[in-house]
């Protein structure tokens, strides 16, 4: 299939009155054709900036790219001027997010709104534009596709909405699709068919995909390999399989211990992380997860561990990672 899309100790500073903030420290992470990486973390951990900044729509002020490189088919976009980046968006990079309302303009019709975007980067006429944007409504699976083209936004309910998201996303036939959150402001069973419609669609069209979500449970569903993210840097990464039969950062495990388990019927006790996700204003010198760690050592508080890699090219950032049997899970800490 081959590397699609490949990050390189990408860095992003937030400059702000409370000083230089590292939103993303040194992340690195590729994605082939046709696979989906799913990337995970908490609030705060870098996730979105990271979808900004591979989309160039960084915050500026306060974000900005300070160092590293983001190479779609080998070539850098950070280097490419708004212009050219403009060409990128849409046509060869889709994204999806979270609040299909934030996405949507409601004085127009959804019609409209899709057929503009056909028109930015394809030179057809209107009446095809709207040929194809009817094509799109039907490719998501709105029903009644032709009455919903002359809807506006309020007229349709949470899910078309994200379905329409998800067809701009799409219109141009991006090579790589980034979902952030996409299923988050929705109810559980709209959650599952919106999942399934991006698996679909990816089948389809053999694009590759950022899957980005601090559900775990999502992510079993969906992704090939998980990147996971904790205060701008990324503490571990596997296949899906082996992430959820043998994690090796604490984090990773206290996030599975966090996850319900359709078939557990209760039987244990969902586990907590304690503690929150430290400010960038004031990350510890050591691990930023080793106030939270329930297998803290000395060395933790004063040194951040390498992010080292094992069998099977699984990566984790934790002195332990080599020495964790199988059937830990992160306990209670007072």
């Amino acid at each position: 299939m081959g590397r699609l899309l490949e990050i390189e100790d990408l860095r992003v500073t937030l400059f702000t009155r409370r000083g230089d903030l590292k939103a993303i420290n040194g992340l690195s992470l590729g994605v082939d054709r046709g696979e989906t990486l799913g990337l995970v973390g908490e609030s705060g951990c870098g996730k979105s900036m990271t979808s900004l900044a591979i989309m160039g729509l960084l915050p500026t002020p306060p974000a900005k790219i300070v160092g590293g490189s983001i190479k779609l088919e080998g070539r850098d976009l950070t280097k490419l001027s708004e212009r050219k980046m403009q060409a990128v968006r849409g046509r060869e990079v889709g994204i999806i997010f979270q609040d299909p309302m934030s996405s949507l303009n409601p004085v127009y019709t959804v019609g409209f709104q899709l057929a503009e975007v056909i028109r930015k980067h394809f030179r057809v006429s209107k009446a095809e534009a709207r040929k194809r944007a009817l094509s799109l409504l039907e490719r998501v699976h709105i029903p009644d596709a032709e009455r919903r083209l002359d809807s506006f936004p309020h007229e349709l309910s949470g899910g078309m909405n994200q379905r329409v998201v998800i067809a701009m996303a799409i219109a141009c036939e991006p090579k790589l699709l980034i979902a952030d959150e996409p299923t988050t402001a929705l109810d559980v069973t709209i959650q599952a068919q919106i999942v399934e419609l991006l698996k679909e669609i990816q089948s389809e069209s053999g694009m590759g995909m950022i899957f980005i979500t601090h559900d775990l449970g999502v992510i079993a569903g969906v992704a090939d390999r998980v990147t996971v993210m904790y205060a701008g840097k990324k503490v571990e990464e596997a296949g899906i399989d082996a992430l959820f039969s043998d994690a090796r950062h604490p984090y990773t495990r206290g996030l599975i211990g966090a996850t319900p388990k359709p078939d557990d019927e209760r039987r244990h006790r969902l586990v907590e992380i304690p503690g929150v996700v430290p400010s960038l204003a004031d990350l510890p010198e050591g691990c930023a997860f080793a106030n939270r760690c329930p297998l803290v050592f000395d060395r933790c508080k004063t040194e951040y561990p390498p992010l080292e890699t094992f069998e099977n090219g699984r990566k984790a950032a934790c002195f332990l990672a080599e020495e964790m049997e199988e059937s830990y899970v992160a306990p209670v800490r007072a």
